[in-house]
C-alpha cells in the first residue's frame, strides 16, 4: 500500500512506512486523462535496473535549477501551470514518483522517493536546486536538503511529527473503508472533497480525482509491493532558506503541521493563505506561481 499526505512518518520517528497508510490509483495507463498536458519532446521514461533511473521526469527552461515535488494524493500533472511560469526563469523538472502519473510501481528491493530523486540529480548533473513541494512531498524535499541536496526549499502544506489529529483519522478510515470495498472512484472522490479548498474549480476537481484514482489502481495492483526504506530526520539541523506554507482551509492537522516546521527549520518563513485548502498550487495556480516566482 501506498502513503498519503499523512502525519504518521518515520522520518519524524513515528509509525509506519506510510505517509498515507494507504494505497494510491492507476487504472488510466500512462496516457491517463493528466498525461495529455505533458511536455513529451522533454520527457524521460523511468529505466529500471542497477543504477539507473526509476522515475519518470521531464525538463523544460534553462537556468538555476528547480525540482517541483507532488503530494501523494496527485501526481506531477498538478504542477502544470507553474511548470510553465516558472520555466520562463529556470531550468524546470518534474517527476512523478513511483506508483504515480507515468511511473511504475516497482522496485528491485528496498526504495525511498528521496533516493530515487537524488539519483535523476545526479544523472542530470545537478548538485543542488531549488525544491517545491506539496503535502507528504514535503518528507522527500527535507531529507534531500538534509543530504546537502537543497539550496532552499517552499514546503506548501507539509507533513510533520505532529500526531494525528482526529479530523484526519477519520479522513484516512473513510478512504481505507472504500478502498477495501474496491472503490476507487469514491476514495478519489473523497480525497478532492477533503483537499481541495472553496477556491477549486470543477477542471481542478476533475484533474485531482483522476490523478488520485490513477495511483490507486496502479498501487493496489502492485504485486509484490516494493518496500520503502525509512529514513529519520531533523529539522532543527536543515539550514537552508525554506518558505512554509498553510493554508486557511485546510484539515487543522496540516495548519499545525505548516506552523510547527516553521518553528523548527532555522531559516523558515511561514505564509498563511487564508483562500487556500490543501493544495493550493491546483485551487489559484496562477498566485502560487506568482508566490514562487517572488521567492525562488
Amino acid at each position: 500500500m501506498r502513503r498519503y499526505p499523512g502525519p504518521v512518518l518515520p522520518a519524524f520517528r513515528h509509525g509506519s512506512s506510510r505517509i498515507h497508510g494507504r494505497v494510491r490509483p492507476g487504472g488510466h495507463g500512462a496516457q491517463g486523462e493528466h498525461g495529455r498536458h505533458r511536455a513529451p519532446d522533454a520527457a524521460r521514461g523511468p529505466r529500471l535496473g542497477p543504477g539507473r533511473l526509476t522515475i519518470w521526469h521531464a525538463e523544460q527552461g534553462t537556468g538555476e535549477p528547480v525540482v517541483l515535488l507532488h503530494s501523494t494524493a496527485a501526481d506531477s500533472g498538478m504542477w502544470d501551470a507553474q511548470w510553465e511560469a516558472l520555466s520562463e526563469r529556470f531550468r524546470v523538472i518534474k517527476v512523478d514518483f513511483r506508483g504515480y502519473g507515468r511511473s511504475p510501481y516497482r522496485a528491485d528491493g528496498p526504495y525511498s522517493d528521496s533516493g530515487d530523486v537524488a539519483r535523476l540529480l545526479a544523472a542530470l548533473e545537478i548538485s543542488r536546486a531549488a525544491l517545491v513541494s506539496s503535502s507528504g512531498a514535503g518528507k522527500v524535499a527535507l531529507e534531500l536538503a538534509a543530504a546537502g541536496l537543497a539550496d532552499r526549499l517552499v514546503l506548501l502544506n507539509p507533513i510533520s511529527a505532529l500526531p494525528p489529529t482526529p479530523d484526519l483519522r477519520a479522513y484516512w478510515d473513510e478512504e481505507e473503508r472504500l478502498l477495501e470495498q474496491g472503490d476507487t472512484q469514491g476514495a478519489a472522490e473523497l480525497n478532492a472533497r477533503t483537499l481541495l479548498g472553496p477556491e477549486a474549480s470543477a477542471e481542478a476537481w476533475e484533474r485531482l480525482v483522476a490523478m488520485q484514482r490513477h495511483a490507486f489502481e496502479a498501487q493496489l495492483a502492485a504485486d509484490p509491493e516494493p518496500e520503502q526504506v525509512e529514513k529519520e530526520l531533523s529539522p532543527p539541523a536543515i539550514d537552508v532558506p525554506a518558505l512554509v506554507v498553510a493554508g486557511g482551509h485546510d484539515l487543522p492537522y496540516f495548519a499545525d503541521s505548516a506552523r510547527h516546521l516553521a518553528a523548527e527549520l532555522p531559516r523558515a518563513r511561514l505564509v498563511e493563505l487564508e483562500w487556500a485548502g490543501h493544495l493550493p498550487a491546483l485551487e489559484r495556480p496562477e498566485e502560487i506561481s506568482a508566490l514562487l516566482l517572488d521567492y525562488l
